[in-house]
This record gives structure tokens, C-alpha cells and sequence, in this order.
């Protein structure tokens, strides 16, 4: 009878989701794709030695937008200059994808003791200081020219860290959330050998695991966390205390929130769902957006500001865009020849204001591929 009853409800929740979905695709107008994308180049190790690298979990660009980081499984940060991957981009347009070897383009490589969850690069350090957070639990940060750790924190009990943040405010204050259930902040300005902790936060009373931090890029004292209860919450660093807004919309965890402005934010879900919120009401989301496959794993979540454009992975080895103004994509890169199987779990856009955008997308084959766009030509005088 439990069973019976759980199945009706499950029902009825499915059709309350489908409805809700039929009266927003009622009142949006049909998404249009305003950008020409293509496939400018694939990453890979099995193009020269057969190897098949390890899943690429996370991609960052650095803060100049030249440089992108990559980590996963393998144990490695590997760094590459943007130009290494497209060199001829500056002498025209290429109809044809440029095939790479990751030994080729790879311009630094740090192995790490543990497996890599996240990756952030610290803000004031020139690019020169990345950091990360492990399986092991352990965050810690590298000094990229003499490829070494300069800092270490291991105060999440051994679980898994799967979301590194730094404040855009000096001093640089850092925050990591891990499966322990915890988000913890540290201050370089307290204590010794790079600071101490000076908050620790449970968002949930069951302790689900954290899987997203984000500070506010745009100033502010909001801290956001995507929480595996479902919600994702909005902290004032000045009180780390309660949650001083709570976004409550999805069926399964929140494994991404990302700032699209200075009031607006991006989740992401095991729900196979993207929602838009309005931190100053957060009552109900104002978009929900649905196209892509996600069950359960991570498949990356990336907002293109100045574009007004987001990106997600997919597990059926998909890469999405949608538009926010449509809760449809309005274009989706289809799988590749010779990259069957496995899915897209992290994507990347280079936050560079212009007419061009760069998206950078990492499978769990290991692969990397790099998708250049380019506004459409009917819409640039808008």
C-alpha cells in the first residue's frame, strides 16, 4: 500500500512539473538562436598514443581569460594557453576542426595527491596562484611558476570538497564546501601559515553534502550554496548564521549556483533542470530551463554575463546553450565521432564582453573541445 501510495504522489508531482512546463512554454515566444557556434578544436590523448585520460570535472578560465585550468580524476592540473588551442584563429575563419594532443598543447602540468572536486583561480595573485579542493577533503593552493603548495586545509573531516570560492574583496576570503555537509570560510588576516577558519555553516539539518559556494562577483555580501536537500541558499558573509534567502524549486539536489548579475542566479539540478532566481524574491523561480540529461551526475553549469547565455553538459555526451530569456535551448552540440559513451561533465565560458564568445567543455572521456560563436549577423544591429 506504501508503494502504491508513494507511485500516486510521484504521479501526481510529474504532472504538476509538466504542467507548470506547458504553461511556460505557453507564454514564452520560440527561442531563436542569435549566435552561429562551431567546433573550433578537440583535446584529446587518444588522437597520437590510444590513451583515454581521465574525466575532466572542472574548467576554469583565469582572470585574464587567456589561460584555462583543467582537473578530475587523473590527478593533475593541467594549464593551457587559449591561443595554443586555436592559433590560426587570428588569420580567419577555419571550416575544419583543429585535432589536438593534450602532451602537445598542455603548457604545465601539476600532479596533486588526491583527486580534484573544484578549482578556482585566487584573485590579486596574477594568475599565479591556483586553488583547489579534493576527495581527500583537503584544499589547498599552488604556485603555478614553481609548481609547488603553498597553502593546505584539511579541516573537512576527510570528505570530499567539491566547491572552492574567493571573495572579489581585499583581502581575499576563501570558502569550500564538501560532503561533510559544511560550508567553511578562512581568513588569510587570522592565524598563521595562510589564515584560519572563521566560519562554519550547515546548511542542512540533516547534513546533506554542499556541492556549490559562489561569492557575489559583483561586490556584495552574498554567498550563495547549492545543497543536496534540494535547495540552494543565500548567505550574508557578515552573518553566517541563517540564510538570509532560501531557493526552494528543484526535485533533486542543487549541484550549481552560478551569479548571472548582481541579482539574479543560475541553479542547476539532478533534476535535469536549470532555474533563474531573483535573490530579492526568491518565492517562487522566474525561469526553469530543461533540455539536457541529468540524473545524477555533475555536467557543469557556466554563465556567459555579458551575453546573457548559460552552458551545461549533459549526460548523454551533449553540450547545451540556452538563452535566459528561453527555457529552451537555443543550440546543442551533438556527440562526436569517436567520443560515444560517457557524458559532458564541465563547461566554461571565457567572460570577455564582444561579439565573439568562447565556450570550453570537458568529458568524462577525458576529452576537451572548444566552441567558438559569433553573433548572427541580423541581430548585431540591435
Amino acid at each position: 500500500m506504501n508503494n502504491l501510495s508513494t507511485t500516486v504522489q510521484r504521479g501526481k508531482e510529474r504532472e504538476k512539473d509538466i504542467t507548470e512546463q506547458d504553461k511556460q512554454d505557453e507564454d514564452e515566444e520560440k527561442p531563436r538562436c542569435e549566435w552561429d557556434f562551431s567546433l573550433s578544436t578537440v583535446v584529446s590523448s587518444r588522437i597520437t598514443s590510444g590513451a583515454v585520460s581521465d574525466a575532466l570535472g572542472v574548467i576554469e578560465f583565469d582572470p585574464s581569460n587567456t589561460v584555462i585550468a583543467t582537473g578530475g580524476i587523473a590527478r593533475k592540473i593541467r594549464i593551457y594557453c587559449l591561443k595554443s588551442l586555436f592559433p590560426e584563429s587570428s588569420q580567419g575563419e577555419r571550416n575544419t576542426t583543429l585535432l589536438l594532443d593534450h602532451s602537445n598543447v598542455c603548457s604545465n602540468c601539476i600532479c596533486t595527491p588526491a583527486k580534484l572536486g573544484s578549482l578556482r583561480w585566487k584573485p590579486g595573485s596574477g594568475g599565479k596562484v591556483i586553488g583547489s579542493g579534493d576527495y581527500d577533503g583537503v584544499v589547498m593552493e599552488y604556485d603555478l611558476e614553481k609548481g609547488v603548495s603553498v597553502f593546505e586545509r584539511d579541516e573537512h573531516g576527510g570528505r570530499r570538497v567539491w566547491s572552492v570560492d574567493y571573495t572579489h574583496w581585499d583581502p581575499v576570503v576563501g570558502a569550500s564546501g564538501s560532503d561533510d555537509g559544511t560550508v567553511q570560510m578562512w581568513d588569510p588576516r587570522c592565524g598563521g601559515d595562510g589564515g584560519r577558519c572563521v566560519a562554519v555553516t550547515q546548511p542542512s539539518a540533516a547534513r546533506s553534502p554542499v556541492c556549490s559556494v559562489e561569492f557575489n562577483p559583483f561586490g556584495g555580501p552574498l554567498v550563495t550554496v547549492g545543497c543536496a536537500d534540494r535547495k540552494a541558499y543565500g548567505y550574508d558573509v557578515r552573518r553566517m548564521v541563517e540564510p538570509t534567502v532560501v531557493f526552494d524549486g528543484h526535485k533533486k539536489a542543487v549541484t550549481y549556483v552560478k551569479f548571472l548579475d548582481s541579482t539574479t542566479v543560475i541553479s542547476a539540478g539532478t533534476d535535469g533542470c536549470l532555474k533563474l532566481w531573483n535573490v530579492n524574491d526568491s518565492s517562487s523561480a522566474v525561469r526553469t530551463y530543461r533540455g539536457h540529461v541529468n540524473h545524477r551526475s555533475f555536467v557543469g553549469l557556466s554563465v556567459w554575463r555579458h551575453g546573457g547565455l548559460l552552458g551545461s553538459g549533459s549526460e548523454d555526451n551533449q553540450v547545451f546553450v540556452y538563452d535566459r530569456r528561453w527555457g529552451k535551448p537555443t543550440w546543442v552540440h551533438g556527440n562526436e565521432p569517436g567520443c560515444d559513451g560517457g557524458f559532458v561533465n564541465s563547461v566554461c565560458w571565457r567572460q570577455v564582453e564582444e561579439d565573439n564568445c568562447t565556450l570550453v567543455a570537458g568529458g568524462s572521456n577525458g576529452t576537451l573541445q572548444v566552441f567558438m560563436g559569433r553573433r548572427k549577423a541580423c541581430y548585431e544591429e540591435e
